[in-house]
């Protein structure tokens, strides 16, 4: 599994949630579909006078997220950028999606912009197997953001984390550790921790 494997994912789901920031700083969100995948780019297109061009023109924040029938989710937070060369890209994009004939028919996808996402960050999260399996990449180079925990040197190895873990992932150790791969993110082990050894990754 790999950033392009993930970004393939919601080319197949086709149909993702899309969300937005709108002038009032609100979260606006839409179903939206995904039209080309390629060399780590996402790629979308959207009408003119639509809310969704004008909150992606004016700030350009956006967070894509579906799940297929494996249950695996993928969601995507970067920058969207409207591309140049309008007409092309719009004729290749109803090219590969030849259903929006029937929305936009004939010179109507004038009114159509295309955009790209090609840069920030992924996350990948396999609630279909046991355990659970996440992963994270970024695109275009960024560093990966850590989520999650991580047990410090201040744990005294009483195993309660261990015992109250949902998916049973943190293993024995001096200190105990969280196998990253096979985590939740749901605090828990945090909350029950005596000593508060148990912080977030990164802070």
């Amino acid at each position: 599994m790999n950033a392009q494997d993930c970004l393939q994912i919601l080319r197949q789901i086709k149909d993702v949630a899309f969300a937005t920031v709108d002038e009032n700083g609100l979260p606006q969100v839409r179903i939206i579909d995904v039209m080309l995948v390629e060399q780590g780019r996402l790629y979308f297109c959207t009408a003119r006078g639509k809310d969704f061009f004008r909150q992606l023109e004016a700030n350009g924040q956006a967070a894509i997220t579906g799940m297929n029938e494996k249950y695996q989710m993928v969601r995507l937070t970067g920058r969207a950028h409207r591309l140049s060369e309008q007409k092309q890209w719009i004729d290749r994009i109803f090219a590969e999606n030849p259903s929006m004939n029937a929305v936009y028919p004939g010179d109507s996808r004038c009114v159509l912009e295309p955009f790209c996402i090609d840069n920030g960050q992924i996350e990948f999260f396999d609630l279909g197997t046991e355990p659970i399996h996440r992963a994270s990449f970024s695109l275009a180079g960024e560093p990966v953001r850590e989520k999650g925990f991580v047990i410090t040197d201040a744990c005294i190895g009483c195993g309660r984390c261990s015992r109250q873990c949902p998916q049973q992932c943190i293993a024995q150790g001096v200190p105990y550790c969280i196998r990253q791969a096979n985590c939740l993110h749901c605090g828990l082990c945090a909350e029950v921790c005596p000593v508060r050894a148990i912080k977030r990754r990164g802070e």
